[in-house]
């Protein structure tokens, strides 16, 4: 096997079993295919399969010589599989590979235009940005899901849609709807423009994610219906709640350019540096605390060095100064732990740290250099809710453009930071949960139980695992092993 060959199957057994898009690469470096996955290792690992590779030669020649040209690939994990679905749809749109037969038309998901620049702003459905003064929201995969819920913001919120002919009745005064319908909303057909834009306001903020008092009113009226046995209208308001969800599901935006070998570009860094008022940083570190209710409490240091992760200079923390649940000590401690010791070893720090989190957070970090007396570099952090930039030195909060190369930069950061944390927790529980099974059986000591592990690798194995199969483990004899094998049976 080559080597080549033998990296892409290294970097294949380390995918993850998330949703995501892969990006195939010829010897050039371009891009040859994008494809998504529901589940990224089961999809990527199909191409390289030897019997996958001969079934392709047989029924589909297209994909086997396109595998044949794969030196190299890249992947992109994202939250869900609606997600990757749009994601793919973009990119095969902004870099048409060569191997790719589908979504190079100009089909697009649908979006929702709010023309905010007219005096009425009516609520439309458009597959494209057809002017600047209005404002998108979307794309949206789903259109029936979309057309459930706009039809629903109309009744909640007194909106106009695509298909409505205002009138103006007076100074100042307008009626929306010339029919039935201006009569069975519950908010007045008949408003001033101010009080419509009031509406029109409440209605936008919805469709950026502020869902969760709705949802609960809506969930609250299901509960009622079924608790009168109406079944009927518990299943609309059912099937209203999930249509909403569905259609409001946060997605992340991408903005990505094709570059051949090196994938890094300066121009977000630029961006970034042009966005907070600093040289564009060459090294970017990111800290993310990780918790499940004040336990297993980890933190997680990124590194990016030129836009890019460098992964050798990762780090992972466990909290050592306090038990409990406290982001903001977790915070001060990791930090302080991380540049005491860059200090201690003579390293330069790097120009930017991103903290993922408000303002809490990022005065936490603030606080680690100045109790250390550390002369601190720029420290911003990135609140999740509306992507909003805060400064720890005083400097009004700063929310960038959606389409801002600088924002996908830190979000880029700040999500990697988040995934490295989530994995270490992760693994931290996987371990506790196999030691503390262990811990409960009497005559194991530490070499007994390591030589365990060891053997079977997960408590799963351990589990399945028969009587004369513990024997081969070293030091379980047959009494050991036939005990151990009765007591794993019901636990």
């Amino acid at each position: 096997m080559s080597n080549n060959k033998s990296k892409i199957k290294e970097k294949v057994r380390r995918l993850t079993n998330k949703p995501g898009i892969y990006i195939m690469r010829d010897c050039l470096g371009r891009i040859i295919y994008v494809g998504k996955a529901k589940n990224l290792k089961k999809r990527v690992s199909s191409y390289f399969h030897p019997e996958k590779v001969n079934q392709f030669r047989e029924l589909y020649p297209k994909i086997a010589v396109m595998v044949s040209l794969v030196e190299d690939f890249d992947i992109m994990e994202v939250k869900s599989e609606a997600e990757a679905i749009l994601l793919e749809s973009q990119l095969i749109k902004q870099w048409r590979p060569k191997y790719n037969t589908i979504a190079k038309d100009d089909k697009r998901f649908l979006l929702v235009r709010v023309g905010i620049h007219e005096l009425l702003p009516q609520f439309r459905l458009t597959r494209n940005r057809v002017d600047s003064k209005s404002i998108y929201f979307g794309p949206f995969i789903n259109p029936t899901e979309l057309r459930k819920t706009l039809k629903e913001m109309r009744i909640k919120y007194g909106i106009l849609l695509g298909d409505s002919h205002p009138k103006k009745i007076g100074e100042n005064l307008y009626r929306l709807y010339d029919d039935v319908r201006g009569e069975i909303y519950a908010h007045s057909n008949e408003v001033t423009a101010e009080e419509y834009q009031e509406r029109v306001r409440q209605a936008c903020a919805f469709l950026q994610g502020e869902t969760d008092e709705y949802l609960k009113e809506v969930e609250k009226k299901m509960q009622e219906a079924s608790a009168k046995r109406d079944y009927e209208k518990a299943g609309e308001l059912r099937d209203l709640m999930f249509a909403m969800k569905k259609t409001l599901e946060p997605h992340r935006k991408y903005f990505l350019k094709p570059v051949i070998k090196a994938y890094a570009s300066e121009a977000p860094i630029i961006a970034l540096g042009k966005a907070i008022q600093l040289n564009p940083p060459k090294h970017i570190e990111c800290f993310d605390i990780s918790h499940i209710s004040g336990t297993f409490v980890v933190a997680s240091m990124v590194h990016f060095t030129n836009g890019m992760p460098d992964k050798a200079q990762y780090r992972r923390y466990k909290i050592r100064t306090f038990i409990g649940n406290d982001d903001y000590r977790a915070m001060q401690e990791v930090v302080s732990r991380r540049y005491l010791r860059l200090q201690g070893e003579g390293e330069p720090l790097p120009e930017l740290i991103v903290i993922d989190g408000g303002k809490g957070q990022v005065n936490a970090a603030l606080t680690a250099f100045l109790v250390n007396d550390l002369k601190p570099p720029v420290i911003i952090g990135l609140a999740k809710k509306r992507e909003t930039i805060i400064f720890s030195d005083g400097r009004p909060d700063l929310n960038l453009p959606l389409e801002n190369p600088a924002l996908h930069l830190l979000q880029r950061v700040r999500d990697e930071a988040h995934r490295f944390a989530n994995a270490f927790n992760a693994e931290l529980r996987s371990k506790k949960i196999r030691e503390s099974i262990l811990d409960d059986f009497t005559g194991l000591g530490p070499v007994r139980k390591e030589a365990l592990l060891k053997y079977f690798k997960t408590i799963t194995h351990l589990k399945k695992a028969s009587y004369e199969e513990l024997q081969e483990v070293p030091g379980i004899g047959p009494k050991i092993a036939k005990e151990l094998h009765e007591f794993l049976q019901v636990h």
